[in-house]
């Protein structure tokens, strides 16, 4: 989709009140040494996706944003004139004044800056109560090389940023079913406080096919210890989909998918209660709510 596209997205959103700027009255941007930044998001929270515009007063070559300690890349398609990116506000974001920065170059290779104030207000998360095997809350000993061995793989992953960018357009829904536990719950199973929930979880029979959100690379489709049958998409530019507790792959590691291609069956396996799919995303390392993904990119 050209930019031209994530605009009437955007104007759709502001007219349903569904994107809102940061003083909650629509669009609104800051001048910054020829940038105007415009902000689009459900709310300024831990664990929201932020949708910036950035449009330049003259021609760019390259441009990049910076926030919360992290870098996330913004691109331009069709006009060097106008440059998009999307920012993530993790999941352990404290509330407080941050500053999102966009630095760059014109065509002339002369500096370019803009900046807009970001104010992240406190979110109230609940917590859940599970029951479940009690291998998942205190694993055997013969299982802690292999725990520890998927977790550095999976966080490697995450920490890569891949130049390219495959997703186009509109995000959807993996599965038709409405999510049945929200991004950021506190965990507790049988008693024992554990981290929060970093994605959505949707309800699913067992079979349902999961759907890519978007395009993007299988860049891993294999068995893990907590999450089961699992299948991450890499979407590019640090944009990653998590899929957890499937009960077949349909896809296989260096896969490219399209938007609503089948990677996989919805399923039980892993630390679960009963059949669903648990969605999470990560953007440039952040922990960010799906749903907020779909508010701000879907259809």
């Amino acid at each position: 989709m050209h930019l031209k596209g994530l605009r009437q997205i955007l104007i759709a959103f502001a007219f349903i009140g569904m994107a809102v700027a940061l003083n909650g009255s629509g669009a609104a941007g800051i001048n910054g040494a020829g940038i105007t930044i415009t902000v689009h998001t459900r709310s300024l929270q831990p664990g929201e996706v932020i949708l910036i515009e950035a449009e330049s007063a003259q021609p760019l070559r390259r441009l990049r944003a910076e926030a919360f300690g992290r870098e996330f890349p913004v691109f331009s398609e069709g006009s060097e004139l106008k440059w998009v990116g999307l920012v993530g506000i993790d999941l352990d974001t404290r509330p407080g004044r941050y500053v999102l920065k966009l630095t760059g170059e014109d065509a002339n290779g002369n500096p370019v800056a803009g900046q807009e104030a970001l104010v992240v207000t406190g979110k109230e998360f609940p917590t859940r109560q599970l029951t479940v095997d009690e291998k998942f809350v205190t694993p055997p000993s013969n299982v802690l090389v292999r725990i520890k061995e998927e977790s550095d793989h999976v966080r490697a992953i995450f920490d890569t940023t891949t130049p390219q960018r495959y997703w186009q357009g509109a995000f959807v829904a993996p599965v038709p079913g409405a999510p049945i536990s929200e991004f950021g719950k506190r965990s507790v199973y049988n008693g024992k406080p554990r981290s929060p929930h970093a994605g959505t979880d949707f309800r699913g029979a067992a079979g349902t096919p999961i759907r890519a959100p978007n395009a993007g690379r299988i860049v891993l489709a294999s068995a893990l210890y907590y999450s089961g049958n699992t299948v991450i998409i890499d979407h590019g530019f640090g944009l990653y989909s998590y899929f957890g507790h499937l009960s077949s792959f349909v896809s296989k590691e260096g896969d490219l998918v399209k938007t609503g291609d089948v990677v996989g069956k919805v399923g039980a396996t892993g630390l679960v209660t009963g059949p669903h799919l648990h969605w999470s995303v990560r953007l440039a390392g952040s922990r960010v709510d799906p749903m907020s993904l779909l508010s701000v990119l879907g259809k």
